[in-house]
């Protein structure tokens, strides 16, 4: 199978598409025939060398819509199965950014079946982090949040999975997008990040210019793991490092169906054109998500 990856650090001209052996599947394992997967900006850190893996062939891509092509023992999964999942790890040899990947089951949910696999693969990573990072929070119905990067794909889905809470939730972004971050649920909206809040969702990972945003004794969250800034006037700081959960990433598919997430695609790239995609994505602006289809 074809498969992208990287074998030296650098940017976009260092992604390859090779030829690699095809994955089969352990025991509580399924393997996947891709047909959609997100290129996202923990891709384009893995290629410059921010995890580290040195001298090792590593693999690219997290997201994963497709159909299920082989199972090994002790799995609820079958062949022909239309399914989404997240394949946590940041320096592995081989990513969803293939024509077949491996997952573990639980991993693993029925895709949506209100959109085509393209939209699916947008879901599992930015969806996951985005409300595993509000659970951190502990907000309750009326509480206020301000997510910054709102016009982002983690900060919009934790916009449109706050304001479903029942949370009051202000969006930070640029002022070109008050009308995108107001449409995903946002009842206010801030280019300034003034005002202050129960708590902070940080997708734009501004640190203590965030947490100065939150109420004393509030909340803050981070999405980059173990980079939250230090506690101040008693608020809680946290950092979500997302993780992979079938059915967690269930619930969030059900929300695809019942319209409260929505999911946005910038644009599409052949997986033999994923250096272009990553140049792209270097280029900025990119509102939605670049996805590689095999």
């Amino acid at each position: 199978m074809r498969a992208a990856v990287v074998r030296t650090f650098g940017g976009p001209e260092a992604v390859e598409v090779v030829e690699a052996e095809l994955p089969e599947p352990a025991a509580r394992q399924v393997r996947i025939k891709v047909a959609a997967a997100a290129l996202n900006p923990v891709d384009a850190g893995v290629r410059s060398g921010a995890f580290g893996g040195a001298g090792k062939r590593i693999g690219l891509g997290w997201d994963v819509a497709g159909t299920v092509d082989a199972t090994g023992v002790a799995t609820a999964w079958n062949v022909g199965d239309e399914v989404v999942a997240l394949d946590y790890g940041m320096v592995k040899p081989l990513g969803t950014h293939a024509e077949y990947v491996v997952v573990d089951t639980d991993a693993v949910a029925k895709a949506p079946a209100s959109v085509d696999a393209v939209a699916a693969a947008t879901l599992p990573l930015n969806a996951l982090t985005a409300v595993q990072a509000l659970d951190l929070l502990e907000l309750t119905p009326g509480q206020t949040l301000l997510v910054t990067g709102a016009a982002g794909a983690v900060g919009g889905f934790a916009v449109q999975l706050a304001a479903h809470r029942g949370i009051a939730v202000t969006g930070l972004a640029r002022e070109a997008d008050e009308q995108l971050v107001r449409s995903l649920g946002a009842a206010g909206f801030t280019a300034s990040g003034e005002g202050s809040y129960d708590a902070v969702l940080d997708a734009a990972v501004l640190g203590e210019a965030a947490l100065a945003r939150v109420r004393d004794g509030g909340a803050y969250a981070g999405v980059i793991p173990q980079a939250q800034p230090a506690s101040v006037r008693g608020v809680r700081t946290a950092a979500v490092e997302v993780s992979a959960d079938g059915a967690r990433l269930a619930e969030l598919v059900r929300l695809v169906d019942e319209g409260v997430l929505t999911l946005r695609v910038a644009e599409t790239f052949a997986l033999d054109d994923a250096a272009k995609a990553h140049a792209r994505l270097a280029e900025g602006g990119v509102r939605g998500r670049l996805v590689l289809v095999p």
